[in-house]
């Protein structure tokens, strides 16, 4: 895919992310504006809903234009029947599974009777890959699996996007910067090489002399 392929690509997913957002936090889950379909990858199977789902990777400078991990998997789960599910994997082709973690404590990502869940985002849920294989690129539609308790394997083709512009508040945390190296040691001798004691001779052994040289005389 040509570089200014994927410009357009982006542009059109963050338009149509950012709108059918607003849609949905202004007019609710069952509302008539979230039966429109997005561009941004959305499918239902049995009672679960995916929506909105794109992998966000690292930020990109013009300069480079280069894909970069980690990354992040964003969405809105939905779950219309009756009983709760565990959202048990999630898993970017070519990119590995990722860490799934609750919005608040430890353990599994539960979506409720009827109910929703986002992933990504501040005070949401995430699901993070720590590192993404060279055919996962910006751009592309890759594959994404969600696995639920009940449901099993839900599979759909998601957006490549980087986390600027509208996408900056969704994206992976920066990557830390490398360690600064320790300084290295100083090759300037730290002590005097003055010696610490005098050479003069002892008492002792100056007596020891005079006592040798006054025998030899006699």
């Amino acid at each position: 895919m040509s570089s200014s392929l994927r410009r357009g690509v982006l542009a059109a997913a963050a338009i149509a992310f950012s709108v059918t957002a607003l849609s949905a936090c202004a007019a609710g889950n069952n509302a008539q504006t979230l039966e429109v379909k997005p561009d941004n990858a959305e499918t239902s199977v049995g009672g679960i809903r995916l929506q909105n789902v794109v992998v966000i990777t690292q930020p990109t400078t013009e300069a480079s234009g280069e894909t970069r991990g980690p990354a992040v998997v964003s969405a809105t789960v939905f779950n219309t029947t009756g009983t709760a599910q565990t959202l048990d994997a999630v898993s970017v082709e070519g990119g590995g599974s990722a860490e799934i973690t609750p919005a608040k404590g430890k353990g599994k990502v539960t979506v409720p009777a009827h109910g929703s869940v986002i992933l990504g985002g501040k005070g949401n849920a995430s699901a993070a890959v720590a590192e993404i294989g060279e055919s996962v690129q910006d751009g592309n539609a890759q594959k994404v699996t969600f696995t639920f308790s009940t449901t099993g394997d839900v599979s759909l083709r998601a957006f490549v996007v980087p986390a600027d512009s509208y996408f900056t508040k969704w994206g992976p945390t920066a990557v830390p910067s490398a360690p600064e190296k320790p300084a290295e040691p100083s090759a300037t001798p730290t002590g005097s090489a003055t010696p610490t004691g005098a050479a003069t001779p002892t008492d002792a052994a100056s007596a020891s002399a005079t006592a040798t040289e006054s025998a030899a005389s006699h």
